[in-house]
């Protein structure tokens, strides 16, 4: 298995809605590993971060098995507007593309806000907050959506997001990159049954955007795997 920092904006493997794009982690990784890999779980063509892969087909259904265990904690962090309640939790179903539907579970939590002097709607500022985000299921653009549905939108989402307030970060802060980050993943090896922590980096361009709204990039602590037990 190999565990990768996806970087945002590169899709995971091929599909027909991208079919000029070049570039895709499973070629990537192909070419410099010099063998197949197979993507366990998923993440958004936009969304950076922590993405598993394994390296032969037996592997891959073990992980796959392994990533859809409750054990498996994945938690994510996204930049949102408003101000979030301290903690929370959306339990909303979501449709497929064929129209099932499919039980959906996140929980959230507000780590940082801020407000800003600027005018994007209603108002003459502008607030956000940094959300702490554990999905309990895994389906398709599932924080964003659920985020949507609270009304909290994810800034650069341009699907579900909030147009005006992504068009101000574009062009005040000239961000081109939606703020949804898979941050930390603990999970057991499907072979070995030994425990695996990874933490990978905020990209770039949250380091440079956060301190300009007067925000820091989060730092890991250990008390984030105990924070939604009362939820």
């Amino acid at each position: 298995m190999v565990i990768i920092n996806k970087p945002a904006g590169l899709l995971v493997h091929r599909t027909r809605i991208a079919e000029e794009t070049e570039h895709f982690v499973i070629q990537m990784l192909r070419d410099q590993l010099g063998c197949r890999v197979y993507p366990a779980h998923r993440l958004d063509r936009k969304t950076s971060g922590v993405l598993v892969l394994a390296l032969d087909k037996e592997t891959d259904r073990l992980l796959q098995e392994e990533v859809r265990k409750p054990e498996t904690q994945k938690y994510y962090v996204c930049l949102v507007r408003g101000y979030l309640p301290e903690k929370g939790r959306i339990d909303k179903e979501l449709l497929k593309e064929n129209g099932t539907v499919q039980e959906a579970h996140t929980l959230y939590a507000c780590l940082q806000q801020t407000e800003i002097p600027v005018y994007v709607s209603r108002y003459p500022q502008s607030r956000y907050s940094i959300a702490l985000v554990k999905p309990l299921t895994g389906r398709l653009h599932q924080i964003r959506r659920h985020m949507a549905h609270a009304r909290h939108y994810i800034i650069g989402d341009l699907k579900h997001g909030e147009c005006k307030h992504n068009k101000m970060f574009r062009e005040r802060y000239g961000l081109q990159n939606m703020l949804l980050h898979a941050w930390y993943l603990r999970m057991k090896h499907p072979r070995s049954g030994e425990e695996i922590r990874v933490q990978v980096p905020f990209p770039e361009y949250w380091q440079q955007l956060l301190p300009e709204i007067g925000l820091q990039v989060p730092e890991w602590n250990a008390e984030f795997e105990n924070y939604f037990t009362d939820l």
